[in-house]
């Protein structure tokens, strides 16, 4: 309901007057690209006959990594399906991530795990034409307009410069686009040709990896140092907490904090990272998961991509229980969710394991029906009671 809700209210604000400010708007950034160089048929291509998006603001005001319990967060990004698909993805481009690892010095578990969490190996890479998009979260009231102006600029640059044609700058809602999901502007300052078959990071996964290695290495990457690692808390910490707040290791061991394992701590510094509350999985977080969160400045993100990474080198998930009696479902069992859903009549289309509004309403209504907290979530008990 309120999805319709928003794209109805942008469509009925979209009325003559503000089609027409639209227009000119169109007109300003056509102008603006031209005396950035971008060719006439390169602006023809992108602008004749295009329309707002109405639903690019309302994806603006809601994004998963924010607003998502972090063990719904993390159950559908780190899942045993997506560690032996991207086993398989590591194997199949094992030069590329080889050449990234030695050019870049970037662990290749972690560059693979950021294109897992990103694109699920290049499956998914988004479907909004990035002009689009764009366009309409600089005409028609984005809450950051001078910064989507920007990224608009870089796509039609990358566009008229042959590195990608217009009609493959497909991405997210935000203009992300490629395997590795890269903002236009970023592409233009790091994306590197890695074997010599060019800077194409939408069809060629080793430019997509060799960028992506790329991007950490100028963020800081430090080569041979561990993201971090899960740790055991004492019984009642109440002390300091934070990814920022780095002291030494020797600091933590003083205060009671143990690896999961047992093992010691080792040197170096690092943050205590407690993102459900120090009932829940604790981590111990070193400069290179700061390195991490700067591809996507979120803590959840940052931390799927760094267990998805673990997973993939042959580690462990997480082992501490989450502080919850509700817990999150993998993709496999999201799906099932959807096809018990069917079975019991509700029209949510083919199960794909992505949970969007047909789906949130029925298990809602479901969940009324059977004295469930109504809140549209595909959780464990919904899941449960859907099976019996």
């Amino acid at each position: 309901m309120k999805t319709a809700l928003v794209a109805l209210s942008l469509l009925l604000a979209l009325g003559a007057p503000a089609r027409a400010d639209f227009g000119s708007c169109v007109a300003s950034l056509k102008s603006e690209a031209s005396g950035k160089g971008v060719s006439s048929a390169t602006l023809k291509a992108a602008f004749d006959g295009l329309q707002p998006d109405p639903k690019v603001l309302e994806y603006e005001g809601f994004q998963p990594e924010f607003k998502t319990p972090i063990w719904d967060y993390l159950a559908a990004l780190v899942d045993d399906e997506r560690v032996t698909d991207g086993k398989a993805a590591m194997a199949a481009h094992a030069d590329a991530l080889a050449k990234t690892e030695e050019r870049f010095g970037v662990s290749k578990y972690i560059i693979a795990a950021i294109w897992g969490v990103e694109s699920d190996f290049g499956r998914d890479m988004g479907k909004r034409p990035l002009v689009q998009s764009l366009t309409t979260l600089v005409c028609t009231g984005s809450r950051r307009p001078d910064f989507y102006r920007g990224e608009l600029m870089a796509t039609l640059k990358i566009a008229d410069s042959g590195d990608i044609p217009l009609d493959k700058l497909n991405g997210s809602w935000a203009g992300a686009f490629g395997q590795t999901q890269f903002m236009p502007t970023t592409f233009l300052r790091l994306a590197v040709d890695l074997d010599g078959s060019g800077r194409d990071i939408v069809d060629n996964p080793a430019a997509a990896l060799g960028s992506t290695g790329n991007y950490l290495h100028k963020s800081g990457w430090t080569s041979g140092e561990p993201w971090g690692f899960e740790v055991k808390l004492p019984s009642g910490y109440s002390g300091p907490s934070g990814r920022k707040n780095k002291q030494p290791m020797s600091s933590w061991a003083s205060r009671g904090v143990t690896r999961i394992d047992g093992r010691p701590l080792g040197d170096g510094s690092a943050g205590l990272l407690i993102p459900a509350g120090a009932d829940g999985p604790a981590f111990l977080v070193t400069h290179n998961f700061d390195v991490i969160y700067s591809y996507n400045a979120a803590e959840s993100y940052t931390l799927a991509a760094a267990i998805l990474a673990q997973r993939l080198a042959g580690g462990k998930g997480i082992v501490t229980p989450w502080p919850t009696d509700d817990p999150g479902l993998s993709r496999a069992e999201r799906r099932e969710v959807q096809t018990l859903l069917a079975k019991h009549g509700y029209d949510i289309g083919a199960p794909d394991g992505a949970i969007g509004t047909k789906t949130k309403a029925a298990i809602a209504d479901f969940e009324g029906k059977n004295a469930l907290t109504v809140d549209g979530r595909a959780s464990m008990k919904v899941l449960e009671a859907l099976r019996r």
